[in-house]
């Protein structure tokens, strides 16, 4: 006899029985919805896909159309498996084993069709953002080639304050207060030599302002259009080959900048400043005199070994100035801009594969509702939740079974035309029927479940 369930039991049947009667509902629109998914996953894996290929021919076309057909028929299929048999798995083995082929096939379909998604999604924001960097190295070189010719037109001010001092002793030789004897002898002559050869450093150092100011804002108009194609409207692929093309004009004028510094050319006329002396005959009148011109000339070769190594020292600091590295401009398509630049497109990135992926959703939230269904119902038997409308078609079929076939009516058979006795005739046999069963008593049944 059927114990009668509890009210917690029947409370929990009731429940189950909700709960599939919600799954029932939900699975009749779960395919069109997996459908849905797959084509949109499929269209957007398709533009990705005709990024990627340079051909515009019908070969393209149908090539991009095959793969993206193809990877809507796998996220279908794949999710559709899940979604029917990872609820259905009882034991701890099996759930494991589909969560794990769960887990594979999502890798592979991101690989093949998630990062597609992100470069339709955002592949020309990503080029933009890549024209956008590049700009940006391009700025920084040019700022910094500019920075050391700059600093190196500064070291005019140190040649010319060289020069100036050398002219003021030349001048006071002239006078006399010198060397003790006045006049253009000798040692006049080996300063006027230095201080033309610094004048002549120093004319060609202020030569190179005028080139160093136009080549600075060349680069400058440059860059403006350069950030203007990254921020314009338009096809982002005819827009890289317009930046592809200032691009080379940008790292010319770079170069020419690194070449107009006159760091490396101060820094030879110091070197050559006191090592290149022509030093003239003394020419004093007598022994005293002569000897007074060649002490003033150690000295004054002293003093320039001292500027020398000043202007040396000066020009070394320009040169050890940090130079701008090479900046070159490389195209790039939409999904490799997708890839390198990854972590600025994470929205992007997330609805791309959120698309693919949103299945699985679906997937655990049925392993939750069958888990629940099976926790309600407990260890109740099948024949205890049945509801009053299968209890009466199970009793119905019942019936059915038990009825007894009715049996032929005994037919008369007729009398052979012979001289047998009538004892020789068949005596009809009545039909015995059976009785018929008594049915069984119809079990316990409470709220529409027994």
């Amino acid at each position: 006899m059927t114990q009668t369930p509890t009210p917690a039991e029947a409370r929990g049947l009731q429940s189950a029985r909700e709960i599939e009667g919600h799954l029932k509902a939900l699975e009749t629109f779960t395919p069109m919805a997996l459908g849905v998914l797959s084509v949109a996953s499929g269209i957007y894996t398709y533009l990705g896909v005709s990024s990627l290929l340079n051909d515009t021919g019908a070969m393209s076309f149908f090539a991009a159309v095959a793969y993206s057909l193809a990877v809507s028929v796998a996220i279908f299929v794949f999710w559709s498996y899940l979604i029917r048999l990872l609820p259905a798995m009882r034991s701890a083995s099996s759930r494991l084993g589909l969560f794990l082929s769960m887990a594979l096939g999502s890798v592979a379909i991101i690989a093949m069709s998630s990062w597609l998604n992100a470069a339709a999604l955002a592949g020309s924001a990503a080029v933009e953002q890549h024209l956008a960097k590049t700009v940006q190295q391009y700025q920084v070189g040019l700022e910094q080639a500019n920075r050391v010719t700059v600093a190196a037109q500064g070291l005019g001010l140190d040649v010319a304050r060289t020069r100036q001092s050398f002219q003021d002793l030349s001048a006071q030789e002239a006078t006399g207060n010198l060397s003790g004897t006045a006049g253009r002898g000798a040692v006049f002559r080996v300063l006027i030599q230095k201080a033309d050869e610094l004048a002549g450093l120093e004319a060609q150092i202020a030569a190179q302002a005028p080139l160093v100011d136009a080549a600075f804002s060349e680069g400058n108009q440059i860059l403006s259009r350069m950030r203007a194609l990254t921020a314009s409207a338009g096809d982002v692929e005819q827009r890289s080959v317009e930046f592809a093309e200032e691009s080379v004009r940008l790292a010319g004028l770079i170069a020419q900048l690194r070449q107009l510094s006159v760091a490396p050319l101060v820094a030879r006329a110091a070197q050559d400043l006191s090592a290149s002396v022509v030093v003239p005959e003394l020419d004093g009148s007598t022994d005293s005199i002569r000897s007074g011109q060649r002490s003033t000339i150690d000295a004054v070769l002293t003093l320039l070994a001292q500027r020398a190594t000043t202007l040396k020292a000066a020009a070394d600091e320009v040169l050890a100035m940090p130079t701008p590295d090479d900046t070159t401009y490389a195209p790039i398509s939409t999904a490799d801009a997708v890839l390198r630049y990854a972590g600025d497109f994470i929205p992007s990135w997330a609805g791309a594969i959120a698309i693919d992926l949103l299945p699985a959703v679906l997937v655990l939230i049925m392993m939750v509702a069958q888990s629940a269904i099976r926790s309600d119902r407990g260890t109740a038997a099948p024949e205890e939740t049945m509801t009053l409308s299968e209890i009466r078609a199970a009793v119905t079929a019942l019936r059915a079974l038990e009825q007894p076939a009715p049996q032929a009516q005994a037919q008369p058979v007729a009398q052979p035309a012979d001289d047998r006795p009538p004892t020789d005739r068949p005596v009809p046999v009545a039909a015995v029927t059976d009785p018929v069963a008594p049915e069984p008593p119809v079990p316990h049944v409470f709220s529409g479940r027994r």
